[in-house]
């Protein structure tokens, strides 16, 4: 099992300045991951505060659940999707709180398990969901989506240059055999691709944006966001305050609009007129924050 530390949280100084911290808030980390910021968080709200960490992840549940034992009773984390947050919230009698962060980045811990099938860097299975109960995985979307349908999920969630392409050779690969594994569907890419494009139109390895693509789409990600955002908002208490990182423009410019239109209802002050991008010592010492954009904003 991957090292706990090993994930550094993007964008840290960031998030905790603009929670605006004090001893004895409440604040819910919908996206807890392993612990990285709600470590920083609770030693920022305590005596007194309590910390709320939501994951759909049990795996990476367990590893937060060790890395913040130090703070004895003082957090609480669950099982459970953010989309469900108001639900979640209300099962522990908790109306209302006084911070929310969604880290929608996928954790190191998750792409250095094979096992998960998140990333090409390593070969494992098709898999790729973040909770391992969910029915639907990249394998069944990769092996029964017809060529169409396929070439439209890498457009709109990965926006793939080549999505035609890419969908035409998978569709042609997998009537020899099903394709199992991540290496299978990274090659498949990669051979997709015109030869003289691979490295002057990518500056990352050409299968990012299709693994970036099933992963949304497997996990639901997009299609949720803007209702666990609005939910948030709607539990904030006066002057509390809602960060949210993002990692790619989708969503990224589905948080700016979520919170256009919560400042045009009178609910929000946006404090961020345009998204937040880490410092290049930040970068330098973590290169998986160097996509990261933060927006903040306060409830009215």
């Amino acid at each position: 099992m991957p090292d706990i530390t090993i994930h550094t949280p993007a964008m840290r100084a960031e998030v905790l300045t603009y929670l605006d911290l004090k001893p004895g808030k409440t604040i819910v980390d919908a996206t807890v991951g392993t612990a990285g910021h709600s470590f920083a968080i609770l030693e920022r709200i305590l005596p007194g505060g309590r910390l709320i960490g939501i994951d759909r992840d049990e795996a990476s549940l367990a590893l937060a659940r060790e890395r913040l034992s130090q703070f004895g009773s003082a957090y609480e984390l669950i099982h459970g999707n953010f989309v469900d947050l108001d639900t979640l919230l209300e099962n522990l009698g908790v109306k209302s709180v006084d911070g929310i962060l969604f880290d929608l980045g996928i954790s190191s811990f998750q792409l250095l398990d094979a096992s998960r099938g998140f990333s090409f860097q390593a070969d494992g299975p098709l898999d790729m969901r973040m909770d391992k109960d969910s029915y639907i995985s990249a394998y069944d979307l990769i092996n029964n989506l017809n060529e169409e349908e396929l070439s439209t999920l890498l457009w709109n969630f990965g926006e793939e240059r080549w999505h035609n392409r890419i969908a035409r050779l998978i569709a042609r690969e997998r009537e020899k055999k099903p394709i199992t594994t991540t290496a299978e569907l990274a090659n498949i890419v990669v051979r997709s691709i015109p030869s003289r494009y691979r490295h002057r139109y990518y500056r990352i390895h050409p299968a990012t944006r299709t693994f970036q693509a099933v992963r949304i789409a497997v996990n639901r990600e997009l299609e949720i966001l803007e209702a666990a955002v609005n939910k948030a908002i709607a539990i904030l208490n006066k002057k509390s305050r809602i960060c949210v990182i993002s990692f790619h423009s989708l969503e990224d410019r589905i948080i700016k609009f979520a919170f256009r239109k919560a400042e045009s209802d009178g609910l929000i002050n946006i404090l961020t007129s345009k998204p937040l991008t880490p410092l290049t010592l930040e970068v330098e010492a973590n290169r998986a924050s160097r996509s990261s954009k933060l927006r903040a904003a306060e409830r009215i």
